[in-house]
């Protein structure tokens, strides 16, 4: 297939569907989400990387709170359990995880890991995205 016949599948495709409007950001009065990620934002490790050995960063924890307090839908997102490793073995890090948030005093919503929660998250290396923001930035 060339270039110039996917490009008029993709205009005829085009044509037949509908498209509206969709806004950046949440429209004016809607609640805002945040995805947060847990290892290396809200907790380091300063050896071992196991999660039961992760210290909290209360001072980027607080940045969360601080926007769960203006309103905004906190969802924690983490890879937690997504290796093929974790998946092979059966680990599952929900609900430790969700225990380890509100003893560190994490304010949120939901949270969704690599094998549990509304928005499963995958295993990458990396983020390239219009709405992205790194810790330090907030």
């Amino acid at each position: 297939m060339t270039y110039e016949s996917e490009r008029n599948e993709y205009e005829e495709y085009a044509e037949e569907q509908t498209f509206h409007t969709s806004n950046r950001l949440a429209p004016e009065g809607d609640q805002k989400v945040v995805l947060v990620d847990i290892d290396e934002t809200i907790c380091f490790y300063t050896g071992k990387r196991q999660y039961n050995l992760a210290e909290p960063s209360h001072e980027n924890i607080e940045k969360i709170n601080k926007l769960y307090d203006e309103g905004w839908r906190v969802i924690y997102w983490t890879a937690r359990g997504g290796s093929e490793k974790s998946k092979k073995t059966g680990a599952c890090y929900y609900e430790f995880t969700w225990k380890q948030l509100e003893s560190w005093g994490c304010k949120f919503h939901d949270l969704s890991t690599g094998t549990k929660g509304k928005c499963v998250k995958p295993i990458y290396d990396l983020v390239i995205d219009d709405k992205s923001k790194r810790i330090e930035e907030i």
